[in-house]
C-alpha cells in the first residue's frame, strides 16, 4: 500500500515502535546529585505528568490509604530542597496507585539490579530464564557425551 501525498490517515509501518516493556524516567529528567533528590525529582515529574492536580492526587491518596495526605505534603515530597520530607514508601505506593505511574517503582528496582514489568510479560521472562538454563545444560550434556565417547570417567 502506497501512502498518497496529503494522506494523514495511513500509518507509516516503519515508524511504529513497540511500547517499552520497562517504564522508566528519561535519565535527564531525574538526574540529581543524591538518591533523595532523585526520588523528589521523580515524585515531581510524576505529578507534572498526572492528569489531576496535586490537590486531587492528595485526596485520592488519602482515600486509598485511609490517612490524611495534603497538597502541602506532596509539595514537600517533590522538593529537592526539603531533605527532611522524603516520601514514605507507603505514600509512594499510594502515588503510584492514583497516578498509575510505575516509573517511581523502577527507580528503586534499578538500584537492586531488577526491573518492574507488567504481569503479562512474566511468562516470557520465564521462557528466557529456561532458555538460559537449557543452554547451560546443553553445554554440560555435550561435554559429558564427548568425555563418554573418549572413555574418560
Amino acid at each position: 500500500m502506497v501512502k498518497l501525498r496529503g494522506d494523514n490517515r495511513t500509518m507509516d509501518l516503519l515508524a511504529w515502535e513497540p511500547a517499552p516493556i520497562v517504564e522508566a524516567f528519561a535519565p535527564a529528567r531525574v538526574r540529581c546529585a543524591s538518591l533523595r533528590a532523585k526520588i523528589a525529582r521523580a515524585v515531581s515529574e510524576t505529578m507534572k505528568d498526572a492528569a489531576e492536580s496535586r490537590e486531587v492526587l492528595a485526596a485520592a491518596m488519602s482515600a486509598w490509604l485511609g490517612e490524611d495526605v495534603t497538597e502541602n505534603m506532596l509539595n514537600a515530597y517533590a522538593s529537592e530542597a526539603r531533605e527532611d520530607h522524603s516520601i514514605p514508601y507507603l505514600r509512594l505506593l499510594a502515588l503510584v496507585h492514583v497516578t498509575g505511574d510505575v516509573r517511581l517503582l523502577q527507580i528503586g528496582a534499578e538500584l537492586m539490579g531488577h526491573s518492574v514489568i507488567e504481569d503479562k510479560y512474566l511468562s516470557w521472562v520465564d521462557v528466557g530464564r529456561l532458555a538460559d538454563h537449557k543452554e547451560t545444560i546443553d553445554k554440560e550434556f555435550n561435554a559429558a557425551r564427548r568425555m563418554a565417547r573418549m572413555g574418560v570417567k
